[in-house]
């Protein structure tokens, strides 16, 4: 019952990313059309601060919220009253800021001040998101999410393209930014019927605390490290730099979303609920990094191989440099099931002060070779991250080898088939970009080649995950 329970939840997470993901990149092509790259640097310059500080409200409690065995409404309703009082607070030191990081970047980014201080918004909206989030996490109702997200996607897209045409440039994305994130909440909020009780209780935070403060701090180091590449690469390159760096990142974060964050995001709860079980954990695991690979790698590196005709049919010319920075990007996601599975065991067994060390450590290793290539290039700073990610998959795996059993080289065998047919997959693909003909269909032609190898090489050498994939959806559907 508990199988089917969590298949039933990852199909939800898994529809609500990719109907939403689907509809964003609808509207980010149109507006990436209307809008020049500039404006996409400077709200990417923007987001990068509200992200770091969205990490103080969205981190740590909600997550401390899921992990925790038994949560009552007084919880709820503590952590609520605690994230929005510290996100308005967060909201003014953002907008009392404002001016001086304008002044930091210079009079390219002009209009950071106002568009700051009015996205800044988004924190008091994110703090009671987190809330609505850890509410479904642990009720497993990921259907809500859906709904909610379909919903304010679409909303916030029929707001951002109708002000880009009407000529309000970076103010249409912030719109839709905005509108986005208070539609999700409200929709979210009349969806589940929970409403906060009347009392807060300081010791249930301190609590939390125990546990959410190792991941605050973990995830603030890593988003932290994630974002000062962009800050880097505005300051010392230009606004357009940054904005076919932003934009080659979403092409490789679709699927990335789509598939292991959807993954990632239901299994964190159920793991939880098995800490005590070493044996379950470690199959879980297994089954997470397995079927997450044998549907990621093929289209991070499908990706990779069409990224050139892509991009010009569907951003025109203008955003080529982008390229081959997406196509570093999708090889570096390759890896990403593993780090995603062993940070989420981790956690889910209390152990969230082991991977605020790792953190630390990866962290230092990582900025301090960003500091080496920074000056360099913009490309030489995304190669930086490849070589990086694929180093600290053994860091990651080495807790959870002593804690679980899981070891390193176990998780390489579990991805080594889909990575090297999906190789093979890219190869193929690669040749038949050869005939000669339009965008569209060479696109098309490399799609169905690439398709039909990889499938033919997993069913003939690999089929224990096609099969289990096809198990999955038979029960969907019985």
């Amino acid at each position: 019952m508990k199988s089917n329970s969590t298949l039933n939840n990852m199909i939800w997470k898994f529809g609500e990313r990719i109907t939403a993901q689907i509809v964003t990149l609808a509207v980010s092509i149109i507006l990436a059309r209307l809008l020049s790259p500039s404006d996409y640097g400077s709200i990417a310059i923007v987001n990068i601060f509200i992200s770091l500080a969205n990490v103080f409200v969205s981190d740590g409690l909600g997550s401390a919220l899921i992990q925790k065995k038994n949560v009552d409404e007084l919880d709820y309703s503590s952590v609520l009253y605690f994230n929005i009082s510290f996100s308005a607070v967060l909201y003014c030191i953002l907008y009392g800021l404002a001016p001086t990081v304008s002044r930091i970047y210079g009079e390219e980014y002009s209009v950071l001040t106002p568009v700051l201080r009015v996205l800044g918004l988004k924190l008091i909206l994110a703090a009671i998101n987190s809330v609505q989030q850890a509410y479904v996490s642990r009720k497993m109702i990921f259907k809500k999410f859906f709904w909610a997200t379909l919903i304010g996607t679409v909303a916030s897209g029929f707001v951002g393209i109708i002000m880009a045409y009407s000529g309000y440039g970076i103010w249409s994305l912030v719109a839709q930014y905005l509108t986005n994130s208070a539609v999700d909440t409200v929709v979210l909020a009349i969806s589940l019927r929970w409403k906060p009780v009347f009392s807060f209780s300081f010791e249930r935070v301190k609590q939390f605390f125990r546990f959410g403060i190792g991941i605050l701090a973990t995830s603030l180091l890593t988003t932290f490290y994630t974002k000062i590449r962009g800050l880097l690469i505005g300051k010392i390159y230009t606004a357009d730099d940054l904005a076919y760096f932003e934009r080659a990142s979403k092409f490789p974060d679709l699927f990335v979303t789509n598939i292991n964050s959807s993954m990632s995001a239901v299994i964190f709860p159920r793991l939880s609920q098995i800490q005590d079980d070493k044996w379950k954990i470690k199959e879980l695991m297994r089954r997470f990094i397995r079927l997450s690979s044998f549907t990621l790698i093929p289209l991070l590196l499908g990706l990779a191989t069409v990224a050139e005709p892509l991009i010009s049919i569907l951003l025109t010319e203008k955003w080529l440099p982008c390229v081959p920075i997406m196509q570093l990007l999708c090889i570096n996601h390759i890896f990403r099931p593993m780090h995603t599975a062993n940070i989420q065991a981790l956690k889910a067994i209390g152990r969230s002060d082991v991977t605020f060390r790792l953190e630390i450590i990866k962290k230092s290793v990582e900025i301090v070779s960003l500091l080496l290539v920074m000056r360099i290039s913009v490309y030489a700073i995304v190669l930086n991250m490849v070589v990086m990610s694929t180093m600290f998959t053994a860091v990651n795996a080495y807790p959870v080898s002593k804690y679980i059993g899981y070891s390193y080289k176990e998780q390489l065998f579990d991805v080594i088939p889909s990575l090297l047919f999906g190789t093979l997959m890219s190869f193929s693909m690669y040749f038949v970009g050869f005939i000669s003909c339009n965008n569209y269909v060479e696109i098309f032609a490399q799609a169905t080649a690439g398709a039909f190898v990889y499938i033919c090489l997993q069913y003939a050498f690999n089929r224990e995950d096609l099969e289990y994939l096809f198990r999955l959806l038979r029960k969907k559907h019985s």
